[in-house]
C-alpha cells in the first residue's frame, strides 16, 4: 500500500516530480545513454564502412564487366563490318595486316587476329607471323568457330601468350615482391597473363561462316583500367577526412595492375595479398568486405573473385580506402558525444531544479495555442498534458472554452454562408432577367429594321426591275440589229447581260427575305436521303473541281413535311458555302439521321460539315444576321439568313458549331409534321447559335 501511495503523491506534487526529474538522468539515464551511444556508434561505424565498400565494389565490378563487354562488342562490330569482308579476299596481303592494325589501334586492343573457320591464323594486326596452330582449344575461339561470339577472362601460360603475341609474354613478366602476411611462394616472378579474350564469327552474305576474328586486351600492367576504376569509384571529393582510395586487379594473389603505392611514385606491382584474404576469396569463393592490411597500412577493403570461362577462380578485383582518417573521426565523435551527454545531463538537472520547467511547460503550450488561434488556426488545442494538478485542470478548461468559441464561430459562418447563397441566387435571377430584357430589345430593334427593309425593298425592287428589264430588252434588240457587226463589243454586251441579271438576283433575294410568304411553295412529304442525293448531283462539279473528299452518311428514316424546292435551296446553299470554305481541298461530310428527343421521334436532322478554317468566335453569333458576310467583295449576306427563315417557317431551325482551324458544322432540324411560323423577321440569332451548338465530328 505504501508504493501506490507514493506514486499518487508524486503524480499530484510538482516538487516530487522535480526531484525525480533531476535524479533519474544522473543515476539511471546517463550511464544507460553512454553505453547505448558507444554500442550504437561502433555498430553504425561498421555498417557505414561495410555499406560504403560494398557499394564501391559493385561500381568497380560493373565497370570491369563493361570493359569486357566493350571488347566483345568491338570484335562483333568489326566482324560484321564491310571493311573486314573486303579483307577476306586477300588475307595474306600486306594491306590486310595494315588494316587490322588500324582496327586494333582504333578499338584500343592489344592483339587482333583473323582466323579461318577452323581457327587457324590467316592474318595478324601489324603483319606478325603467327604459328600455324589451330586455336579452337581456347573457349572463346571454339564458340566463334561454332557460330556464336564470346568474351571471357582467361589465364594464359607463357607459351600461350607467345602464340598470341610475343610482346604479351614480355609484358606479363613481373618480379614478385616479398610481402608480409602473404602465403609463402617459391616462385620469384609471375609470367602468366590475364587476358580479356574475345572472338566473333564472320559470315558471308548467305549467312555461312567464312572466318573468325580474335582479339583482346591484356590486364597485366594495364594501369588505365585500374586508374579508371579508381577515378569512377573514388572521384575527387568523394572521400572525406583525407582518406585515399585505391583499386587493384590480382592474378591469383599477385597485384598485376594497381594504383596502391609502395613508395612515393612507385606502384606496388608484384606484391601479394594476405593469407586471410586469399583463403576467404580465392579458396572460399566469397566476397571480402572488411578492414584488411594492404601493403603498408590498413584499408577498408572489398575483394571479389575473378573467374575464367570455365568458372575457375584465377584472380581478384579489389577496391578500398584508407581507414585511419575514419577511425580517428569515430574516436573524436564518440568522445565529443560522451562529453556532450555528460554536460547536458548535469546542466539539465541543475536548470530543472532552478527553474522548475515542469511548471512552465503547460503554460508555454497554452500560450502557443493562443498565438495559433490568433493567427487563424481555430483547431489548435492544448490537449492532454498528463498532469492532474492545477495546471492540468486549467489546460482542460481552456480547451473547453476554445471548443465553445469554435462552435459559435461555426454557427455564425453557417448563417453568413446562407446569406451569401441567397444573395447569389437573387443576383443570378436579376442577371437572367436582364439578359432576357436585352434579347427582347435586340429582337425588337431587329424586327423594326427588317420591317423597314421590307417596305423599302418592295418599292426599290419594282423601280429597279423595270429599268433592268428595259436594259436587257434593248441589249437583245441591239444584238439583233448589229448582227455580225457586234462582234468587237460582244464581251461588253455579255458583261452587261451578266451584271443586269446579277441585279435581278439580288432584288429577288431581298424580296424573298422581306416577304418570305410570297415565295413559299406548297408543303409535301420529303424523303431526306433522296433529296440529299439530288443536291450532291447538282453540286458535284464544284466538289470535284476543288478535290474535296465527299463522305455520305444517310441514315434518316423519318420523312418530313416541307417545300422540296425550298429545302433544296437551303441545302445547296450550305453545301456551296462549305465547298468555298475549302479552297485547297478537304473533307465534306453530308449526314442525315432521325431527330429523337425525350424518347420521341420528332423528325430528321441533316449535317453539313467541312474541314476548312472554321468560323471566328466573334462571327458565330452574327452568322445568320441579314446582310452579314465574311466574303469580302462577293456575296450579299442573305444566303444563311434566307435559309434560316425558310427552315424556321416550317417549325425547324438551323444551328452551327465551329472551332477556329477545325472546320464548321451546320445542322438542319426538320419536323415530321410542319409547324408553320409566319413571323420569321425578328429572330434571336444569338439564341439560335447558343441553343444549337454541339461538337459533332466528321
Amino acid at each position: 500500500m505504501r508504493m501506490p501511495s507514493l506514486l499518487r503523491r508524486i503524480d499530484r506534487s510538482v516538487r516530487a516530480k522535480l526531484l525525480m526529474l533531476v535524479l533519474a538522468p544522473l543515476l539511471v539515464g546517463l550511464p544507460l545513454l553512454l553505453g547505448l551511444a558507444w554500442a550504437w556508434g561502433n555498430q553504425a561505424y561498421q555498417r557505414l564502412l561495410s555499406f560504403k565498400i560494398g557499394s564501391d565494389l559493385v561500381t568497380a565490378h560493373e565497370y570491369f564487366d563493361r570493359v569486357q563487354q566493350g571488347v566483345g562488342l568491338d570484335l562483333q562490330a568489326l566482324a560484321a563490318s564491310v571493311a573486314l569482308g573486303r579483307l577476306l579476299d586477300v588475307p595474306g596481303a600486306p594491306a590486310t595486316a595494315d588494316s587490322l592494325q588500324g582496327m586494333l589501334v582504333a578499338r584500343g586492343l592489344d592483339f587482333l587476329h583473323l582466323l579461318d573457320r577452323d581457327g587457324a591464323p590467316l592474318a595478324s594486326a601489324g603483319g606478325r607471323r603467327l604459328p600455324a596452330v589451330a586455336r579452337d582449344r581456347w573457349a572463346v575461339v571454339a564458340s566463334a568457330v561454332a557460330g556464336s561470339p564470346r568474351t571471357a577472362i582467361e589465364l594464359f601460360a607463357p607459351d600461350d601468350l607467345a602464340v598470341i603475341d610475343p610482346a604479351l609474354r614480355r609484358r606479363a613478366h613481373l618480379p614478385l615482391v616479398d610481402t608480409p602476411a602473404a602465403v609463402p611462394e617459391s616462385r620469384s616472378v609471375e609470367d602468366r597473363g590475364m587476358v580479356i579474350h574475345s572472338a566473333a564469327p564472320v559470315f558471308d552474305g548467305h549467312g555461312h561462316l567464312v572466318a573468325v576474328l580474335e582479339g583482346g586486351v591484356m590486364v597485366n600492367g594495364n594501369l588505365a583500367i585500374v586508374d579508371r576504376i579508381n577515378t569512377i569509384v573514388y572521384r575527387e571529393g568523394s572521400l572525406p577526412l583525407g582518406s585515399v582510395g585505391t583499386a587493384t586487379i590480382f592474378l591469383d594473389d599477385t597485384r598485376i595492375a594497381t594504383n596502391v603505392r609502395l613508395f612515393e611514385g612507385t606502384r606496388a606491382l608484384g606484391t601479394r595479398v594476405s593469407r586471410a584474404v586469399r583463403e576467404h576469396v580465392l579458396e572460399g569463393g566469397r566476397i571480402w568486405q572488411d578492414t584488411a592490411f594492404v601493403v603498408n597500412d590498413f584499408y577498408v577493403s572489398g575483394y571479389e573473385p575473378i573467374e575464367d570461362s570455365a568458372g575457375r577462380r584465377i584472380g581478384m578485383l579489389y577496391v578500398g580506402f584508407l581507414e585511419a582518417p575514419f577511425r580517428q573521426a569515430r574516436t573524436l565523435a564518440l568522445g565529443a558525444l560522451f562529453a556532450v551527454f555528460v554536460a547536458i545531463s548535469i546542466t539539465g538537472a541543475v536548470l530543472s531544479l532552478r527553474f522548475a520547467r515542469t511548471l512552465f511547460r503547460p503554460i508555454e503550450r497554452m500560450n502557443a495555442v493562443i498565438q495559433r488561434v490568433g493567427a487563424g488556426d481555430v483547431g489548435a488545442r492544448v490537449g492532454a498534458i498528463g498532469s492532474r494538478d492545477e495546471l492540468g485542470r486549467l489546460a482542460g478548461e481552456f480547451d473547453r472554452l476554445l471548443d465553445t468559441l469554435a462552435q459559435k464561430r461555426a454557427e455564425l459562418q453557417r448563417w453568413a454562408d446562407e446569406l451569401d447563397s441567397k444573395v447569389a441566387e437573387r443576383t443570378a435571377e436579376l442577371a437572367e432577367a436582364n439578359a432576357i430584357l436585352r434579347r427582347a430589345q435586340q429582337q425588337l430593334v431587329m424586327s423594326e429594321k427588317l420591317a423597314a427593309i421590307g417596305e423599302l425593298t418592295a418599292g426599290v425592287a419594282h423601280e429597279i426591275n423595270n429599268p433592268v428589264a428595259v436594259i436587257q430588252g434593248n441589249l437583245d434588240v441591239l444584238d439583233d440589229v448589229l448582227g455580225g457587226h457586234a462582234e468587237p463589243v460582244r464581251r461588253e454586251i455579255r458583261l452587261i447581260h451578266e451584271q443586269a441579271d446579277r441585279i435581278r438576283q439580288i432584288v429577288t433575294k431581298l424580296l424573298q427575305f422581306a416577304r418570305p410568304g410570297e415565295f413559299a411553295g406548297y408543303v409535301e412529304v420529303v424523303e431526306i436521303n433522296a433529296l440529299l442525293a439530288d443536291c450532291v448531283v447538282l453540286t458535284r462539279h464544284n466538289i470535284e473541281k476543288r478535290r474535296i473528299e465527299l463522305v455520305e452518311r444517310f441514315a434518316a428514316v423519318v420523312r418530313v413535311e416541307i417545300n422540296r424546292s425550298e429545302l433544296q435551296q437551303v441545302l445547296i446553299n450550305l453545301i456551296v458555302n462549305a465547298v468555298q470554305a475549302m479552297p485547297d481541298g478537304g473533307r465534306l461530310l453530308l449526314a442525315s439521321e432521325d431527330w429523337v428527343e425525350d424518347g420521341e421521334t420528332r423528325g430528321a436532322t441533316i449535317r453539313v460539315r467541312d474541314s476548312g478554317q472554321g468560323i471566328a468566335r466573334e462571327h458565330l453569333d452574327r452568322i445568320f444576321d441579314p446582310f452579314f458576310t465574311t466574303k469580302k467583295g462577293s456575296g450579299t449576306g442573305l444566303g444563311l439568313s434566307i435559309s434560316y427563315t425558310i427552315v424556321q417557317r416550317y417549325g425547324g431551325r438551323i444551328t452551327v458549331s465551329s472551332e477556329p482551324g477545325a472546320g464548321a458544322e451546320f445542322r438542319v432540324w426538320l419536323r415530321r409534321e410542319a409547324a408553320f411560323d409566319d413571323a420569321p423577321n425578328a429572330p434571336d440569332f444569338r439564341a439560335r447559335w447558343t441553343a444549337g451548338r454541339d461538337d459533332a465530328s466528321v
